[in-house]
């Protein structure tokens, strides 16, 4: 236990110092750890809102911190170049993301031609309440399933305690999250005001 422990830890310190330099980054990481907490509360009850939550709000604010605001240049702190901190990311790195991220956008196109999900679902949506919901269900079985596939993917390219230490920090990381990046929206936005144009008298 002590082991597993010792490389959660790692795995974690690993994903802060080489994938948050950015406060812009780390304070959507906690807008997105929160939310994501809030996924959790209403996943038992209301799974397809909790996607919905997850996907288009939480997943979309954590990688949009990681494609926009993170620096991609080399980096002097760790002494690691962009490319060697992709090839050594346990989880999804920018181009395993890209591939994610286009499924989950392009998911709703077929549920829109059939709403049956050609057979899936037993009640195809006729309302727009009864699309959402459907199409919920539908990003909650690609994010169980991406957490799955990795996880066992890492089972075979590692080995099976990487895997679970790597599900484990992700099913975690928003409320480590929270605690790690409370201060950052707070950081950010005495920047935006300690930073205004000169105003003419």
């Amino acid at each position: 236990m002590g082991r597993f422990r010792e490389q959660l830890a790692e795995q974690r310190w690993d994903d802060h110092r080489f994938y948050h330099h950015s406060v812009i980054n780390q304070a959507l990481h906690f807008f997105s750890a929160a939310t994501f907490v809030l996924c959790y509360a209403l996943v038992w009850n209301y799974p397809w809102l909790a996607a919905l939550l997850a996907w288009g709000f939480a997943m979309t604010s954590r990688q949009a911190g990681h494609f926009f605001f993170e620096p991609k240049g080399y980096d002097h702190v760790n002494e690691a170049t962009h490319r060697h901190k992709e090839e050594i990311k346990v989880g999804y790195n920018l181009v395993r993301k890209v591939v994610l991220m286009s499924l989950w956008a392009l998911s709703p196109l077929p549920l829109l031609v059939d709403p049956s999900f050609f057979g899936i679902f037993a009640d195809p949506h006729t309302t727009v309440l009864g699309f959402l919901e459907n199409l919920g269900i539908l990003w909650l079985v690609i994010g169980v399933g991406a957490l799955l596939f990795r996880t066992v993917q890492l089972f075979f390219i590692r080995d099976v305690e990487t895997g679970l230490v790597w599900a484990t920090k992700i099913i975690t990381d928003p409320f480590h999250d929270m605690k790690l990046y409370a201060k950052a929206p707070v950081q950010l936005l005495r920047s935006a005001l300690a930073w205004r144009p000169a105003t003419r008298g």
